[in-house]
């Protein structure tokens, strides 16, 4: 097991996050941290990803990053050079999941059924994201892929604090990634003590 699906076990949650505007970076880094959730998976939905991502880097140098909703071989270069500790992608691409390998740069592809699971397998793969984790079945599906496959899942998609407690439950469920955190609504407004009950809240699930 890496470093990286060691931390990911002992945070369990992970707040899947989008930037719109890099001044949100900072406050929302030290929000995260101040209440328990030291990890933020930046997605590459906006024009800002890499930069804000850089900038978390800089300022708090010890909180996990996740490159999130990566698409592309450049999107991964822009996020290791920005300092990504790995990268999260919604579908299994397997060009891009050879070139994470080949550059020893952790990758947790989305997959959603058995034959991508078996696809990821047959490229030594052990950690994959389970999404859309609802739309695809959830728990059930979760716990027919996990009687067949010796792999650990991180599932987003539809998590919320009302069920989160139903996957973290599942031994195969490494740790789970969810927007309601620190949805962007409330970043675009610098609601940053309401964020901050939101990843409290999140947190007491683990307690």
């Amino acid at each position: 097991m890496t470093s990286i699906e060691q931390q990911l076990i002992k945070l369990k949650i992970i707040p899947v996050i989008a930037i719109n505007n890099l001044d949100d970076v900072i406050p929302l880094g030290r929000t995260l941290i101040q209440n328990g959730l030291p990890c933020a998976e930046i997605t590459f939905r906006t024009d800002f990803a890499a930069q804000a991502i850089q900038k978390l880097r800089t300022t708090y140098p010890d909180i996990l990053i996740g490159a999130g909703t990566v698409l592309t071989i450049k999107q991964v270069d822009d996020a290791v050079e920005a300092g990504a500790d790995f990268i999260v992608s919604p579908g299994f691409n397997p060009k891009t999941v050879q070139y994470c390998l080949d550059n020893n740069v952790t990758i947790i592809p989305g997959i959603n059924n058995p034959s991508l699971v078996e696809q990821a397998m047959d490229f030594g793969l052990k950690t994959l994201k389970f999404f859309p984790a609802e739309p695809s079945g959830g728990t059930a599906m979760l716990k027919a892929l996990s009687a067949v496959y010796p792999v650990k899942f991180m599932p987003t998609g539809g998590i919320t604090i009302d069920n989160i407690d139903d996957y973290l439950s599942l031994d195969s469920v490494l740790a789970c990634g969810g927007t309601w955190m620190a949805p962007s609504k409330l970043i675009d407004q610098g609601c940053w003590q309401e964020i901050g009950e939101l990843v409290r809240q999140a947190c007491l699930k683990l307690s």
